[in-house]
């Protein structure tokens, strides 16, 4: 009998019902904390890159490469609110001046730095 490519290349398959299926696993990837960031990239690209979802995760990358985008991400995010904090002028002793006018241009400045990172980096 002839092999077939799956064969021909390593694989195995199994009887059920008479029927037969291939041995197929997933890669062992190690185990990461998932924040916000890492989340939204997984739902993008279930969502929107298929194929780039399958074949991360097929390739047994998939952790990996959320666990990078949180972490850049994560750091993006500060850096920016700091950055724009420090340029607006946004310190402590603003703050202390003018508590509400503080909250409400920090508010600005992380909903912008959450669009930049969405842009840059979830949405890419």
């Amino acid at each position: 009998m002839n092999k077939s490519l799956f064969e021909q290349h390593g694989g195995a398959y199994r009887q059920v019902n008479g029927y037969r299926i291939p041995n197929l696993t997933v890669p062992d990837e190690p185990e990461y904390h998932i924040g916000l960031w890492g989340l939204r990239r997984l739902d993008y690209l279930k969502e929107y890159r298929c194929v780039l979802y399958v074949n991360l995760l097929t390739s047994g990358k998939l952790t990996e490469h959320i666990n990078e985008i949180d972490t850049a991400a994560c750091e993006s995010w500060e850096t920016i609110i700091h950055q724009m904090a420090e340029v607006q002028g946004v310190t402590e002793q603003f703050k202390a001046e003018n508590q509400m006018l503080w909250v409400g241009r920090m508010n600005n400045i992380r909903a912008c730095a959450y669009e930049i990172v969405n842009k840059e980096l979830i949405y890419e």
